[in-house]
């Protein structure tokens, strides 16, 4: 691959290119099962499962999986917290070559059936706690087989579930039950290709006909290369027998599945497993554990940590290693005590589409506030203009992101039209917008569908919530644009106070008034305890759209 002007920001140890071997992903596991082969791969709730222990369950798994008829290009979904469950159950039905669908545990009826559908899904693998909900479904869609596990059926200490404790249905297979049988060590015959699908991620939230993003088994064992050389920096310093991850972000969801999941096999790290985040519960967690070298997570949840009261005591700037956020930008305020306490971070940006990796800042070399950093190896980026598409902005215009590289998925499964409308010569359009500065850093603008059109003027949302995120009273804070007869569009801010404070609207206002153009001023503002999230602590600004929505037609 030619050099490319942001090569010469990468890290002194980081490659521009990489050879990435022709790895199917479950064989990503022999690496630390030959070389720490008594090294805990998964920790929870202090019960330890050894690499050579996750290998040889898995094959287990993936042979009883076999015996019930699961062959290649099968459609296995996922229902799990993260939990020992989660990963045994991942890696079995990679080797047989099926692919894995994966399903949000928090999910309604409604939706689940909406994703089960549309994947063509035959075996679905849940926990106990869902059981209401996937009863509800399976009234709803035939799903010829349902695996069930406890969530507490890997804890040592804990009694084991079974068919007759979770009273499942008649026909239901019971996760460890189904295990016990299973005996063969021998590996799935399977010839499996780099091109072969090996998951469905979901995207495009819950409303009409959900997206699911085909990604490949090559997909994916390069996103986890890169992850792992990227961090190379810092995280070689650590042994192998003693790296860890905070395995925090959910496995469900592309980013925990490629930087906690499969990293952890490439790097030996021991996962610490939180199958839901409760902060006092993760500070309890984090005081039992020495060092944590990895810690992949998002600003709200790195927010909570470093400003804990427990913080101090726990010394969290003597136990955090690598902190790498994704999903929202980083404030400046939370940069700051980051680098105050010592600790190292990355900030990137990735999409379900692109495996959940594509741009990010280096751990050691040049970072800027605000900034998503810089394309990652072997991925090529450009700024398009946002109307056609086609010619590329100058600099320090805002043009949309495309990217074209190794994590780009195969396409949307069955929906050829939306495929079209995102790849398009194996670009992925991505619907983000961005300006490169003269260094060639990429600074998110906002996305083309957030765009607010008020009065002619183009008005990016990010820019009027990072102002927000100034005033003192303000704990989180998310605009959209709605309706307005005379504008077209008008700007509303929903905010969320801090504990203990109160603000008016004026207040508000005024404050934004000093920074912004007129133009550019929320209109209204409404106070809220809180605001829609996604899995990952992601605000939804298009749940809020979709209230007003209601709210205008019903009005109107």
């Amino acid at each position: 691959m030619e050099t490319k002007p942001w090569h010469q920001h990468y890290d002194y140890n980081v490659p521009t290119t990489i050879r990435y071997p022709r790895l199917a992903i479950h064989e990503l596991m022999g690496l630390p099962s030959n070389a720490y082969p008594d090294k805990p791969a998964l920790n929870f709730f202090g019960t330890e499962i050894s690499y050579y222990e996750l290998r040889t369950l898995s094959i287990r798994f993936a042979n009883a999986l076999g015996g019930l008829g699961i062959k290649k290009g099968d459609r296995v979904g996922l229902h799990l917290p993260n939990c020992p469950q989660y990963p045994i159950a991942y890696y079995a039905a990679l080797s047989l070559g099926a692919i894995v669908v994966n399903l949000n545990p928090l999910y309604t009826p409604e939706e689940l059936k909406l994703m089960v559908s549309t994947a063509g899904v035959e075996t679905l693998i849940t926990f106990d706690m869902a059981l209401p909900n996937i009863r509800i479904l399976c009234k709803e869609v035939s799903i010829p087989r349902v695996i069930v596990t406890a969530v507490t059926d890997f804890i040592k200490g804990f009694p084991p579930s079974s068919a007759k404790s979770l009273d499942l249905e008649e026909g239901w297979i019971h996760f460890g039950e189904l295990l016990e049988k299973s005996t063969s060590t021998r590996l799935p015959r399977v010839e499996i290709k780099p091109s072969d699908p090996a998951l469905i991620q979901f995207t495009g939230g819950t409303t009409g006909i959900p997206k699911g993003a085909v990604l490949t088994h090559g997909n994916v064992v390069a996103a986890a290369f890169f992850c792992y050389l990227w961090g190379s920096p810092t995280i070689p310093l650590t042994p192998p027998e003693k790296r860890t991850v905070m395995a925090v972000l959910p496995y469900f969801h592309v980013y925990g599945n490629i930087v906690v999941m499969n990293w952890s096999m490439l790097a030996c790290a021991t996962q610490i497993q939180v199958p839901r985040f409760n902060i006092d519960e993760m500070m309890d967690m984090i005081a039992k554990v020495e060092k944590i070298t990895f810690f992949p997570t998002v600003p709200t949840l790195i927010t909570a940590l470093v400003n804990h009261p427990r913080a101090e005591e726990l010394q969290l700037d003597k136990k955090i290693g690598l902190l790498n956020s994704g999903a929202a930008p980083m404030p400046v305020e939370l940069i700051e005590k980051c680098r105050d306490m010592g600790i190292y971070f990355s900030e990137g940006y990735g999409l379900s589409e692109s495996t959940s990796v594509g741009i990010s800042n280096p751990v050691l070399g040049m970072k800027k506030v605000g900034s998503i950093g810089i394309p990652i190896p072997d991925a090529d980026v450009k700024l398009v203009d946002v109307e056609e598409g086609k010619t590329e902005v100058p600099q320090g215009e805002p043009g949309e992101i495309i990217m074209k590289g190794p994590t780009i998925m195969q396409g949307y499964w069955n929906n050829p039209e939306e495929t079209a409308n995102q790849l398009k010569d194996g670009w992925l359009y991505t619907g983000d917008i961005a300006i490169r500065d003269e260094d060639g850093y990429l600074f998110i603008v906002d996305r083309k569908k957030d765009m607010i059109i008020a009065g002619g003027f183009n008005i990016y949302p990010r820019e009027i919530d990072e102002v927000l995120f100034q005033h003192p009273k303000v704990a989180e804070a998310v605009s959209i644009g709605v309706k307005d007869p005379y504008r077209g569009e008008t700007v509303k801010a929903y905010v969320v106070l801090k504990p203990g404070e109160t603000a008016t609207e004026d207040e508000i206002i005024k404050f934004c008034k000093e920074k912004l153009a007129p133009y550019k001023v929320p209109k209204i503002i409404e106070f809220r305890d809180s605001l829609p999230k996604s899995a990952v602590g992601k605000i939804l600004r298009k749940v809020l759209r979709e209230e007003e929505e209601k709210k205008q037609k019903q009005n109107a």
